[in-house]
């Protein structure tokens, strides 16, 4: 599933297209994704003006100028593809849609928006966006790991009251919205701290070191534009490439990549999921 970084890079490969422009048309090809799609939603979409796109935690928000905000969560396999030819200047019109093009957003700039979901895991809702914060899937998320909310004090103090691995804690979107399973392994790794170690047992020193660390490989999985395991692609269609520079994740049985580590990674399973750490360097 589409971690911070992924959705992230999503958001600002739309924002050029999006922000300022007024949805000419909306297609809505099916009633439901992963849940029922809102009520009249083409009818809804059709003529707002998308004001500003943002993200909270996993969650693309569009702000329209209805007084509405768009939902999208890309599920599993969502992507969002760009087509901008203009109608009348090629040859031929844009493609039909295909199979799994469930939601398709025209522009008054020629641009047409498609909302592509082969599993169907994938979300989109309608709120109002002066109660958008209350949203059942946005209530009760901490804070965002690139946001000034976020610091080493809060974090020490909410790791301090978990009894829970450490891994678990930091995947708790209620600690630190956002993270999932690649970039905590990634985090763990570069902090030396083994997932296996009781959240309540890090000092707060190591605590608080973990904020720049978190910010650090987060911010260079955007840059590289995500990371591309199965599904996730860019706006453009192109791969994301921080697997590349994983350095844990993935890679049970090879060195450790840390430098004057002699070990090796190793997989073991936390709550269904898969972990990749160094017995070696990290505690």
């Amino acid at each position: 599933m589409p971690e911070l970084p992924e959705v992230e890079t999503v958001r600002r490969g739309l924002a050029p297209v999006l922000e300022g422009a007024r949805i000419a048309r909306a297609e809505v090809r099916r009633p439901d994704l992963r849940w029922p799609l809102p009520e009249r939603m083409a009818d809804r979409l059709t003529g707002a003006t998308v004001r500003t796109l943002r993200r909270r935690s996993k969650y693309i928000l569009a702000d329209l100028d209805t007084g509405e905000t768009l939902l999208i969560h890309l599920g599993m396999s969502g992507r969002m593809l760009i087509d901008e030819r203009q109608p009348g200047q090629f040859v031929h019109d844009q493609p039909t849609p295909e199979k799994h093009d469930h939601i398709i957003l025209e522009t008054d700039r020629g641009t047409r928006v498609t909302f592509n979901d082969a599993r169907r895991f994938g979300m989109m809702d309608l709120a109002p966006t002066r109660q958008i914060d209350t949203h059942p899937l946005l209530a009760n998320l901490g804070p965002e790991p690139l946001g000034n909310t976020f610091d080493g004090p809060t974090l020490a103090a909410a790791l301090a009251r978990r009894a829970t691995p450490l891994k678990s804690a930091l995947l708790d979107q209620k600690i630190v919205a956002g993270l999932g399973n690649i970039y905590v392994c990634e985090v763990l790794h570069r902090a030396g701290l083994s997932p296996r170690r009781l959240a309540r047992n890090i000092s707060r020193a190591r605590a608080e070191a973990l904020v720049p660390i978190i910010r650090d490989v987060l911010t260079e999985a955007i840059e590289a534009g995500g990371s591309s395991l199965r599904d996730h692609r860019q706006t453009n269609g192109e791969l994301g490439y921080f697997q590349h520079a994983f350095r844990a994740y993935g890679r049970e049985g090879d060195p450790c990549r840390k430098d004057g580590c002699t070990g090796t990674i190793k997989r073991i399973v936390q709550s269904g999921r898969s972990s990749f750490y160094c017995p070696t360097c990290q505690r």
